[in-house]
């Protein structure tokens, strides 16, 4: 990867999620970022996620709105791996139970579908993928992150979003919607993904 163009302070972050949007900016912005969601911009693109992995898929994001806006753009795919249903709901975990599923939707077949499962079957992990592309389309980071814990049989906790109610630290006894953004910030896959991402990009700022 070159790094002979520095990224700006403006960048583009290529979600219309707005909580997912919430998470990325309180982990950014502190560093001296203007972070854009596609909201804020001029008719952003609705980015196909045709990728067979989770990179593939924030790797397309990034280089597609990027090069449509002619801006530095984030790319970042996100969701639930379950070894016992062999790796589902995956790259599939947004529209796990049908297109246009609901976080409720998708909760309750997760359910179902580990509602014979025990112990260490209901292990899951939540994986983040994060890549940023120049306005040419030219990727200059890519990092991601994990974080391993166990899908409960029942929600617990009003934060978060998706599968967070039902997805459980186990060394913390709390699932990722009852635990504060602060704590669920260095926890989370998205946080652990960041703090690689942040990492690349104090290089290229440089």
């Amino acid at each position: 990867m070159t790094t002979a163009i520095s990224p700006p302070r403006r960048i583009v972050l290529g979600t219309s999620n707005a909580k997912k949007c919430l998470e990325l900016r309180q982990l950014l912005e502190p560093l001296g970022y203007e972070l854009l969601s596609l909201a804020q911009v001029d008719h952003p693109l609705d980015v196909d996620e045709t990728g067979q992995t989770f990179m593939d898929n924030a790797r397309l994001k990034a280089i597609a709105q990027a090069k449509h806006l002619n801006e530095w753009t984030i790319g970042e795919d996100s969701g639930l791996c379950v070894p016992y249903l062999n790796g589902a709901p995956g790259i599939y975990s947004a529209r796990y139970s049908a297109p246009a599923a609901t976080d409720a939707r998708n909760n309750e077949k997760l359910l179902y579908e580990l509602r014979d499962a025990r112990d260490q079957q209901r292990d899951a992990y939540y994986i983040s993928t994060i890549a940023l592309s120049d306005p040419s389309g030219q990727v200059l980071i890519e990092a991601d992150g994990r974080c391993w814990g166990r899908i409960i049989d029942e929600y617990r906790g009003s934060g978060g979003f998706g599968y967070d109610p039902l997805f459980e630290i186990r060394e913390y006894h709390r699932t990722f919607a009852e635990l504060g953004a602060t704590v669920k910030g260095v926890l989370s896959h998205r946080g652990r993904a960041l703090q690689k991402f942040i990492g690349q990009l104090s290089l290229l700022s440089n």
